[in-house]
């Protein structure tokens, strides 16, 4: 059996909407495709904008359905189930996501106000009206990002969503470093349902700065505060680096765009061969380090996010990251290009002198081919063309080292 992409990207999938809808009580109008994740041969996964007209009234829903190749799992079955014909599929209303207990109380206002007042998080109880409750980021089974804010005051949390076999090991990481005096978010409370919140880190992201007046920060503050990093991270379990799996995503970007394949598969293996010889390595590394990452104010950095991934590796794929994160930043204006690639044209030969250049090069490539399955995941306006420029911009990259 396929792993269900075709299914869930097709008008095949309607029926299955409808059914789950219906059970929920409620009517199925207009939906379109939000979301799509696929595991090739294995599993996919999709989530659906729809408007669903209630008892109650109309409104626009998330729905969210999951085939797998075989047998669905356990945990699929948290979610409703239904048939198309011999295969069944998971299918769920946001923000009942099987995977992510936590979510339904991390969606809604009066249930944060709830939490936040039993655990004494604020100077004062709150109202539901009093938060901002904003999803910043939802990655469907996976993991959700909930910005809140309390309006009378402007404290500023987030809320990580998790799922259950994750979320001790990234408390202890957030501890180990708050431990060791990293500017890592503080962990103000955690919940039975996986919810991890933490207090917003001073200053603005590099991801904004970067387009403001004047550097954001500099190369040597970049890699200064990887290389602050407590000696005990490396001691943690090892996270696979982006290249060990360049042939998973490409596989990914082929799927979507066959016409690519030729060049994937050219960049797969001068990419493979050219990090043969490279050890593991045992610094102290980020694992996911670009300007989304890094927060900055008047020029320095104070603070970096998203330490879940920390673990031993090499210098060249916290810095492989950035660059490959900087050089795919979508739709930017003309100033907005120029400024990006002054910053790189700066900051590249600072990090050649730090890590061996050819190694950062193939290292960039591999996580821009994992970034090009992004447009295509996230069914973007004119997503081919922007998977197209990205394996272009993987593809010079090797060249340039070959």
């Amino acid at each position: 059996m396929d792993d269900g992409s075709r299914l869930l990207t097709s008008q095949r999938v309607g029926p299955l909407l409808q059914a789950a809808v219906e059970h929920a009580g409620g009517e199925l109008g207009q939906w379109k495709l939000d979301h799509v994740d696929t595991n090739p041969e294995q599993s996919t996964t999709a989530t659906y904008r729809a408007r669903v007209t209630w008892p109650w009234g109309q409104r626009s829903e998330l729905l969210g359905v999951s085939a797998r190749s075989g047998e669905l799992l356990p945990n699929d079955r948290g979610a409703e189930v239904f048939a198309d014909g011999e295969r069944e599929v998971a299918v769920w209303l946001y923000p009942n996501d099987p995977d992510l207990p936590g979510l339904p109380r991390a969606a809604y206002p009066d249930q944060l106000a709830e939490l936040f007042n039993a655990e004494g998080m604020l100077a004062q109880p709150v109202e539901a009206d009093q938060l901002a409750v904003t999803m910043i980021g939802y990655r469907p089974r996976r993991r959700a990002v909930v910005e809140v804010v309390v309006r009378d005051t402007l404290e500023v949390f987030y809320i990580k969503v998790m799922r259950a076999k994750v979320f001790g090991d990234v408390l202890a990481k957030h501890r180990l470093l708050l431990d060791a005096g990293v500017l890592a978010p503080s962990v103000a409370l955690v919940t039975p349902e996986h919810l991890m919140v933490t207090r917003a880190l001073p200053g603005v992201s590099m991801a904004k700065a970067i387009f403001e007046p004047g550097d954001p920060c500099t190369a040597e503050q970049l890699i200064g505060v990887l290389d602050g990093m407590p000696p005990a991270v490396a001691r943690l379990e090892r996270r696979p680096p982006w290249s060990d799996a360049v042939a998973h995503y490409a596989s990914m970007v082929t799927s979507a765009v066959p016409e690519l394949g030729d060049d994937l598969a050219w960049a797969v293996e001068r990419i493979t061969s050219g990090l043969a010889s490279c050890p593991p390595g045992e610094e102290s590394t980020h694992g996911d380090f670009h300007e989304g990452q890094v927060r900055v104010d008047s020029g320095r950095i104070v603070g970096i996010l998203d330490v879940d991934t920390i673990g031993p590796g090499r210098r060249a794929d916290d810095l492989a990251c950035l660059m490959a994160h900087l050089s795919t930043i979508q739709r930017m204006d003309a100033s907005q290009e120029a400024k990006v690639r002054d910053l790189l044209a700066r900051w590249v030969p600072v990090f050649d002198e730090r890590v061996d250049p050819v190694e950062l090069r193939l290292r960039t490539a591999a996580v821009v081919i994992s970034l090009a399955t992004g447009p295509y995941r996230g069914q973007e306006t004119q997503w081919q063309a922007s998977t197209a420029q990205m394996v272009k911009s993987a593809v010079a990259l090797i060249r340039q080292v070959s």
